[in-house]
């Protein structure tokens, strides 16, 4: 079994580390207790917060558009039990493309700052877990309440039968 914790788009700057930063930090120390890795999809910012998250688990992260973090890559893959993830900071426009090109199962992403977990007519999970920082809500759809930019992770559990599971954590409002 393998749980990974799922992040993206948390954007800190060197004088973001305030009080609000280690109540961030302290909300995904609970949230990411029990993983096994944590995935970061981009836009990090500054390598400090990944050297915290070290400090909840193993990260694998790769570069956003606004990284200068040296050695992150644009993408990663790598498998899990049957299912091979994808790692990207941005969704590549032609997804059914680029997905077949690297047989991918699950494909996480970010960018967009909007939480996503939907499947795929091509039989790819898509995964974004939003951002924890500067969250943009969903859009609107008829006949529902307008949506709320919520601070989000994600978690994925991979288990030994290879049945996945995986939930919209919402953190709290900062």
């Amino acid at each position: 079994m393998a749980k990974f914790g799922i992040i993206s788009d948390t954007h800190f700057a060197t004088n973001d580390k305030n009080k609000s930063y280690y109540k961030l930090l302290n909300q995904l120390k609970e949230t990411f207790e029990e993983v096994d890795e944590i995935i970061h999809a981009g836009d990090v910012c500054e390598s400090f917060f990944l050297n915290d998250l070290e400090n909840i688990a193993p990260v694998r992260c790769v570069r956003g558009e606004s990284d200068k973090i040296p050695g992150l890559e644009p993408f990663i893959n790598f498998e899990v039990g049957e299912y091979t993830l994808g790692i990207v900071h941005k969704k590549p426009e032609n997804t059914e493309v680029f997905i077949k090109e690297h047989n991918i199962h699950i494909l996480i992403f970010g960018h967009t700052h909007q939480p996503l977990i939907k499947g795929t007519p091509y039989n790819t999970l898509l995964i974004n877990p939003g951002s924890p920082t500067k969250p943009i809500a969903p859009p609107p759809k008829k006949g529902f309440e307008k949506p709320i930019a919520r601070p989000s992770v994600i978690t994925l559990k991979i288990d030994n039968d290879n049945i996945l599971s995986t939930f919209l954590i919402n953190l709290k409002l900062r």
